[in-house]
């Protein structure tokens, strides 16, 4: 289904063996080999988008060979991520689906104006204080509010901007940094953006040295928003901010290999740049993301098992690990060190300087982290093949759960915060309930990695779920299940809250991110009570978990598919080169 773009063309021009970049193509298949049939209808391939892969900077140094299995192997040089981004209000279901009838009934327009996700554990409620809204959220603690040497005081706004937002200070385009190569903005992007609708979809990617934005709802979908070179450095992964963006307004950060981290506003066209040269992890970034709804704090995966909060309006400084903090000392990964040490807390009070806070969560690679969608924990999957949960407002560990086999690659949420899902090297994608501290299924269909894993927010409701996945068999699957489906294991205790919260549906939601073990009862079998109420879970038997089979299974490509998305009205997928880790194309089903 995907054909890999033209590759870079050797010129004439400049120096001999010049690379020239090649164009963004724009495909249409049609016939039977491009739909997708499932339940609810047929998809239908329409749009086959294949990204131009940068040619090797003139400088760069000959790639190192990242082979799993070689003995020596290079840093981490390469990435392929995928975002998309509106700028509504709510990019989440306004509409929810009566099964049996097809038909689509809307909520109330005063849930809608509240509603900032979709819940899945009760109706939602007449007074407004709707899961994830306004009124939710500012019953919530947030990160580091209790600390007075983080309260952020507002600055004076010049005019009658009320929209206004704190911008950069470097213009990327005029920029003499030698980080920064070439800048390739479209002619013209004023206009682009006075034409675009508020409901448009754009998109961003990151292709090795090259940041990409494109805009998915124009016609000309293959002409890039803005193209970003960089010298010497790749972009590994990128977040935008979903509780900043607005018509003018859009704030990115960009990880690299190097442990630099960009700020990028595209619409002012607009840097700064933190943690220069390493100066406080100088670890490639793995993942990295805003925090929810905080328009300054953002936080980092390093390759090195590190979490680092960083806030985007602050100078770096040489980062030294503070003295005197606690660590859990109980939990200690391999007999080496403790897996989870604080480096730095976020109730520190020297907050002058980035970082806000570091926390050592794994001795190896973090492969991917998701927050709850309450924004109170986070999900952590690590190349140790852990999943970790963190109260990392309180800094602290939740629990951990182990795979079959092998590294954890992806994570996602369901919408309702009630499940957890993991993809990885056991080629399952494992479904996890945080309500009773289990895992209540294996999805079994793929036959290699899983690499991606996503709700469709659009096709959950209060007891049924949609998610997908992908891997590296070149395969989208997508699965249904319904709470009655998950049996649970035969030999649990779960009793610390798990009752308590069955109790309580109308609860879940809030309570489910809030767990805490009870360490005076006696542990089920093969769980660990660790030292600060931890839980660390041993790997279940396959005849103790229910096993989950697809509802569609189809190959979408003869390469790697490395990225997934769900939209109202289409799915999302992209592809990678299988041998240069390259983004080849992006998918549009509808």
């Amino acid at each position: 289904m995907f054909v890999l773009p033209p590759p870079p063309k050797y010129g004439n021009a400049g120096a001999p063996g010049a690379l020239l970049e090649t164009n963004n193509l724009l495909e249409h298949p049609t016939g039977p080999e491009f739909q997708l049939v499932v339940g609810e209808g047929t998809y239908t391939l329409t749009d086959e988008l294949l990204l131009a892969t940068p040619p090797p900077h003139p400088s760069d140094a000959p790639q190192p060979n990242n082979n799993p299995l070689a003995t020596t192997i290079g840093p981490q040089s390469a990435g392929t991520k995928l975002s998309l981004a509106t700028l509504s209000p709510s990019r989440w279901p306004t509409h929810r689906q009566s099964r049996g009838h097809g038909a689509w009934h809307p909520i109330p327009p005063s849930i809608q104006e509240e509603a900032q996700s979709p819940r899945g554990d009760a109706a939602p409620p007449a007074n407004g204080g709707l899961f994830g809204s306004a009124t939710y959220y500012s019953s919530t603690v947030g990160f580091g509010e209790s600390n007075p040497a983080l309260q952020v005081v507002a600055a004076p706004v010049k005019g009658n901007k009320k929209d206004q937002k704190l911008k950069p200070k470097n213009n990327i385009i005029k920029s003499n940094s030698s980080y920064v190569s070439r800048v390739i903005p479209h002619d013209n992007l004023p206009k682009r953006l006075a034409e675009h609708s508020p409901d448009g979809l754009y998109a961003f990617a990151n292709i090795n040295r090259a940041f990409v934005w494109l805009d998915l709802s124009a016609e000309a979908k293959t002409e890039n928003m803005t193209k970003v070179l960089f010298t010497k450095a790749h972009v590994l992964c990128h977040d935008v901010n979903a509780w900043t963006k607005s018509g003018s307004h859009l704030d990115i950060v960009m990880g690299f290999n190097t442990g630099d981290v960009i700020w990028y506003e595209p619409m002012s066209q607009k840097y700064a740049r933190l943690n220069k040269n390493g100066a406080i992890n100088a670890s490639p970034i793995q993942c990295i993301a805003w925090l929810p709804h905080k328009e300054n704090l953002f936080i980092a995966a390093h390759t090195d098992g590190t979490l680092v909060v960083y806030d985007k309006d602050k100078e770096d400084t040489a980062f030294t690990p503070e003295d005197g903090l606690p660590t859990d000392h109980a939990h200690v990964d391999g007999g080496q060190k403790p897996a989870f040490r604080i480096q730095k807390s976020v109730q520190s009070p020297n907050q002058k300087s980035n970082p806000v806070a570091a926390w050592s969560v794994s001795n190896m690679r973090i492969n991917g982290i998701a927050f709850a969608p309450d924004g109170q924990s986070l999900a952590v999957v690590c190349e140790d093949g852990t999943l970790t949960i963190l109260d990392y407002i309180n800094e602290r560990v939740i629990g951990v759960y182990r795979s079959y086999y092998g590294a954890m690659l992806c994570v996602t949420w369901s919408p309702d915060g009630r499940y957890v899902l993991t993809g990885g090297q056991d080629d399952l994608v494992s479904i996890w309930s945080l309500v009773d501290q289990a895992l209540v299924a294996r999805c079994v269909g793929h036959e290699s990695w899983v690499t991606d894993v996503k709700f469709d927010p659009w096709r959950c409701d209060e007891r049924n779920y949609r998610f997908g996945s992908i891997g590296e068999d070149c395969r989208l699957l997508l699965w249904d299940f319904s709470v009655g489906m998950l049996r649970r294991p035969n030999v649990r205790n779960r009793g610390s809250f798990s009752t308590h919260v069955s109790a309580n549906r109308k609860e879940s939601a809030n309570t489910v991110n809030r767990i805490r073990s009870n360490s005076s009862r006696e542990p089920a079998d093969g769980v660990e009570i660790k030292g600060d109420g931890e839980v660390v879970h041993a790997v279940d038997s396959k005849a103790t978990v229910a096993v989950l089979p697809p509802v569609m299974s189809k190959s979408v490509d003869e390469h790697p598919l490395c990225w997934l998305g769900f939209e109202e009205k289409c799915i999302l997928a992209s592809c990678k080169d299988g041998n240069n880790a390259r983004l080849a194309g992006v998918c549009i089903v509808c």
